[in-house]
């Protein structure tokens, strides 16, 4: 066997010194001329073909599936199920090696992993390639759970208890906090009592000898599960501007855990940027955080972190960072009576880097839109401009009067984009429905949306329509033949996945969701909702959400590297940068976009739409 065998290669890089020497002993070397078929439907394979040169084409019912070029492997699926359920075609010479099916069954037999990979599904394989990780990510934001944290213990006191013993127990047990027990009853609701609480108290003269902190303390507070990740603990304080969480284990209290503990154990700057965001006195001082914030993306998918885990991060993030500029810009009047919403992928929690501004304002139907909410509008935008995040091309953003207006001219508005469908009103709406509130009064925004949903009942035409989006801009004509073509311009091998793939997952989703009345706005949620309801098979449902996240992967790690080469985020993948266990990946992602498609085109018959 030659030496350049690709152990380096997926899935042949988790096998161990021994199970390479079977490899090096078992395997032989074919060669197939241009347009002979290696491998027919039916027929009973004996090998696993690992490619050296040249390319193959996979074909089913006529349907071109998939490329295959040098480093990857095929059929192993059929190798194991005993008959090919494909027909493998050379595209031009081939030389490949070949493994007897014995070696590859043994190969199976010690290395679960390799097995995985080598033929089973996407799921299967994403959980395979997860175990394989290094041991310093068993400490990574991405898979720690907040009981692995260093907790706080708990101090639970009477309501009754006087400020000054409260400051007591914070110095003799090295706290912050203590959390209050409402009456004397044990089921009774728990509050909690703080050093922002204690100052508030100082200010206001209180005596701090026989002040109790019952009506001092807050009653709703802030829990996380101990079983939950640790990104869901740094999401949750975000979300609710808090330092530290009250962690439980079912209804029992377990600890609390501090944003400084979290900070350590995490060792990133996520906490950090968030600080930066809250202290923020002016536009000014929102700048920095704002750069930090792709900094840290970099940081946690370098780390290993999950792209869905970022991606929320990233939400939060940024909607503290619009929450706080517009706190800074708007006056306290126009802050009480509108809400800030932001859309797209935005909206859905799936916007990582730094994108096109989409954003609106919903003002209550009495207060009116005056020169001074102009003016607050066009600051914001151009504030959020100076942060990194460009105009939008079709200039959806607040500073454009067809995306500000009162509750009832939006609900008005939203409804007409609804019932007189156009390419342009069922594109306004598409994005509008992926809305999320970051601030202000967030009623406004359910009003309008409830508005569209009790509109939708049984219009299965207007949601044919609507669903028939997938194929008029998820297309991405020929992409498989630029794995032909890998030596050709630079150019020619860059597809984007927005378009490939991304956007029928998103939009489709999307369609359901609308039919069901789901009030969900991230694609992973709505899936979620849509597999409880029965609407949705509950592998495909899986396979949708794992095939979405491997796609924003690739798009990210393209993205981040043209951030660090000065080149501005295109949103493109050059195919000849890809690993082939990133190209196995992103064949079955794009197969399973298929999958779905076909779904949607049953469910919502977009064949007569």
């Amino acid at each position: 066997m030659p030496n350049a065998f690709p152990f380096s290669a997926s899935p042949f890089d988790c096998l161990n010194k021994q199970e390479q020497r079977l490899v090096a002993d078992s395997v032989d070397i074919a060669y197939f001329k241009q347009g002979e078929i290696i491998l027919d439907i039916g027929s009973t394979p004996t090998h696993l073909f690992v490619i050296i040169k040249g390319f193959v084409r996979q074909y089913e019912n006529d349907e071109e599936l998939a490329v295959y070029g040098p480093d990857d492997a095929f059929d192993g699926r059929g190798l194991m199920a005993g008959k090919v359920s494909s027909q493998f075609i050379a595209a031009e010479e081939v030389i490949a090696y070949q493994l007897a099916k014995a070696t590859v069954r043994e190969l199976i037999s010690d290395n679960a992993t390799f097995g995985a990979l080598i033929f089973a599904d996407l799921s299967n394989k994403l959980n395979a390639l997860a175990k394989r990780r290094s041991q310093y990510e068993m400490n990574s934001l991405s898979l720690a759970q907040v009981s692995q944290a260093f907790l706080r213990p708990v101090n639970i006191v009477d309501a009754k208890t006087s400020i000054y013993e409260a400051v007591e127990i914070f110095q003799k047990h090295r706290t912050t906090s203590v959390l209050v027990r409402e009456g004397a009853r044990k089921g009774a609701g728990l509050g909690i009592f703080t050093t922002t609480t204690l100052q508030k108290a100082l200010l206001a003269n209180l005596p701090i000898q026989s002040t109790p902190i019952g009506p001092l303390s807050i009653y709703e507070l802030i829990t996380v599960q101990a079983n939950d990740h640790l990104y869901e603990a740094l999401a949750t304080m975000i979300r609710h501007s808090v330092h530290r969480v009250v962690v439980m284990d079912g209804s029992e209290v377990m600890g609390i855990l501090e944003q400084v503990d979290l900070l350590s154990f995490i060792a990133n700057s996520s906490s950090l940027v968030a600080q930066k965001i809250f202290q923020a006195t002016t536009l000014d001082d929102l700048r920095l955080p704002a750069e930090q914030i792709t900094n840290l993306i970099s940081l946690l998918h370098r780390n290993g972190t999950k792209v869905g885990m970022i991606a929320r991060l990233v939400q939060e993030l940024n909607a503290k960072l619009f929450e706080r500029a517009w706190t800074l810009i708007a006056s306290p009047e126009l802050f009480e009576h509108s809400c800030l919403f932001v859309m797209g992928s935005e909206g859905r929690g799936e916007q990582i880097l730094k994108t096109d501004q989409d954003n609106g304002l919903i003002l209550s139907n009495d207060y009116p839109i005056t020169q001074e909410v102009i003016n607050a509008c066009e600051q914001f935008s151009l504030a959020l401009t100076s942060f990194g995040y460009p105009e939008c091309p079709g200039r959806i953003m607040v500073n454009n009067a067809d995306w500000r207006m009162s509750e009832s001219e939006f609900s008005s508005t939203s409804k007409n984009w609804l019932l007189n469908p156009t390419p342009e009103s069922l594109m306004n709406l598409a994005i509008f429905l992926d809305a999320h509130a970051v601030c202000g009064d967030i009623q406004l925004l359910k009003i309008v949306k409830e508005g569209l949903f009790d509109l939708i009942n049984d219009n299965q035409i207007l949601l044919a329509r609507f669903t028939s989006a997938i194929e008029s801009i998820s297309s991405e004509v020929g992409w498989w033949n630029r794995l032909l073509t890998l030596s050709g311009e630079h150019s020619e091998n860059r597809i984007n996945l927005k378009k490939a793939g991304i956007f029928a997952i998103v939009h489709g989703v999307r369609s359901l969701a609308l039919e069901n009345h789901i009030w969900a706005n991230s694609t992973e949620g709505r899936v979620h909702e849509l597999v409880k309801k029965n609407k949705i098979p509950k592998d495909l449902a899986n396979d949708v959400i794992e095939s979405l996240h491997v796609l924003m992967g690739l798009k990210l790690d393209s993205g981040l590297a043209e951030l660090e080469t000065g080149k501005p985020v295109s949103g493109e993948v050059n195919m000849s940068a890809l690993s082939s266990l990133e190209r196995d990946l992103l064949k079955d992602s794009l197969n399973v976009v298929k999958s779905f498609k076909l779904f949607l085109h049953q469910h919502f018959r977009l064949d007569f739409a």
